[in-house]
C-alpha cells in the first residue's frame, strides 16, 4: 500500500503530511487531537541526511507540541550503503535518529511505529523497533538478511538456514515471523486502519514487552529467560 492510500484510509482528508524526497513529514487529525507522522516512503535507504531529518521532526515535535502522539511511518531498503555516508558518520546519524525517538517516547510521547511496505536492517531498527510498539500491514516485507547473504556470514549452507527458517522464525524473513518473534506486535488489517491505531494509542505497551511476547508466541523461546538471568545476577 503506498503512503497516500495509507494516510487517506487512516485520516481521510483531515492531514497535511507531505512527501519531500525521501522523506514523509506532518500532521493529522484523529479522534479530535493531532498527531505527528514522520516516516519514509519509495523503499528509502536511510542515509545521514535522511535520519537526521525525520529526528529533526521529532525534536520539533518534543520541543513544541508536548505530549503530541507520533506515528512513525516505516518504508526503507536500509542502511544506505555509500562511502560518503559512512566517512561522515552514518552510524553516529542513526544512534541520533534512535536517540530522538527514545527522547520522546521518555518525554512522555506516545510513539507507534508502521512498517506499511518494506523494512530492512538498521533502517528498521532505529526507527520502527524503538517505538512503543511496532505494528506492520499483512502485506508488509521484513527481513534484516535475505538467506544468500546470511549464509556467506554464518557459513551456512543456505539449504540448511533454509529448513532453519521452517520451524525458526530468527531465520526466517516475513511479517509472520517478525509477529512470532514480538518484534512486530500485530498486524492492522486494511479493512479497518483507524480502529487499528485507535488501539495502539490507548494500549501500546511503554516498557519493552517483545521478549515476553516472543517467549509466547513460541518465536524467540530463550530471550526472556536469559534477560532475566542477567538482571538476576547483576
Amino acid at each position: 500500500m503506498d503512503w497516500k492510500t495509507l494516510a487517506e484510509r487512516l485520516f481521510g482528508t483531515d492531514h497535511a503530511i507531505r512527501e519531500e524526497g525521501d522523506l514523509l513529514r506532518g500532521t493529522a487529525g484523529f479522534d479530535g487531537r493531532t498527531l505527528a507522522v514522520v516516516g519514509t516512503t519509495r523503499h528509502a535507504p536511510i542515509g545521514v541526511a535522511l535520519a537526521l531529518a525525520q529526528a529533526r521532526v521529532v525534536l520539533d515535535t518534543v520541543a513544541h507540541h508536548p505530549g503530541r502522539p507520533i506515528l512513525l511511518l516505516v518504508d526503507t531498503q536500509g542502511q544506505q550503503l555509500r562511502r560518503r555516508d559512512e566517512l561522515v558518520g552514518i552510524n553516529r546519524a542513526m544512534a541520533h535518529l534512535g536517540s530522538a525517538i527514545d527522547l520522546a517516547r521518555r518525554s512522555g510521547h506516545r510513539v507507534v511505529g508502521l512498517v506499511y511496505d518494506q523494512a530492512l536492517s538498521g533502517g528498521f531498527i532505529t526507527s520502527g523497533l524503538i517505538a512503543d510498539a511496532c505494528y506492520a500491514l499483512p502485506e508488509a516485507e521484513i527481513r534484516v538478511m535475505r538467506i544468500p547473504a546470511m549464509a556467506r556470514v554464518t557459513k551456512l549452507s543456505e539449504d540448511t538456514l533454509t529448513a532453519l527458517s521452517r520451524d525458526n522464525p530468527v531465520f526466517a524473513p516475513g511479517v509472520g515471523n517478525y509477529v512470532a518473534m514480538g518484534g512486530v506486535r500485530a498486524l492492522w488489517q486494511p479493512d479497518d486502519l483507524p480502529a487499528a491505531l485507535r488501539d495502539a494509542l490507548a494500549h501500546a505497551p511503554t516498557e519493552d514487552l517483545r521478549a515476553r511476547d516472543g517467549a509466547a508466541r513460541g518465536g524467540r523461546r530463550m530471550a526472556a529467560d536469559v534477560a532475566q538471568q542477567v538482571l538476576d545476577a547483576a
